[in-house]
């Protein structure tokens, strides 16, 4: 069964995109723990981490460098989580291997703030693929 994930990869349903490559594709997350809260994911469904293809997971791991970067810039903080749930146990609920990158910043709570207010995501997405263009 196709994952909601790959349905954003394929983009047959909306997403706000902030980076993509041959291998990645990173969107903000539906129901952010901070605003700016991105997962970034391959386009190769593969629900466990260690199952993933070496070439995939390198990819991977340099688009968590670029697309960390520029949510440090977007979101004018250089702290950040950097989160990976992998099966059921460990909180994995879609089943497509992706990371998190949660900004944070001093004395801010971490609870989840709920969803974004009415045009705030497609803000921040911009800010974030704004960062991403920069040098």
């Amino acid at each position: 069964m196709t994952t909601i994930f790959t349905r954003i990869i394929r983009k047959e349903i909306p997403g706000e995109i902030v980076y993509e490559d041959e291998r990645v594709v990173a969107f903000l997350d539906i129901a952010p723990r901070a605003e700016g809260h991105t997962l970034v994911v391959p386009r190769v469904e593969v629900a466990d981490y260690h199952a993933l293809p070496p070439e995939d997971a390198a990819a991977l791991a340099h688009a968590l460098q670029t697309v960390a970067r520029g949510i440090t810039r977007a979101m004018g903080t250089p702290h950040y989580n950097l989160m990976l749930n992998n099966g059921t146990a460990a909180g994995q609920v879609v089943f497509h291997v992706h990371w998190h990158i949660i900004p944070r910043r001093e004395g801010e709570p971490r609870g989840r703030p709920g969803a974004y207010p009415p045009g705030r995501m497609a803000q921040v997405a911009a800010a974030i693929r704004a960062a991403l263009a920069e040098p």
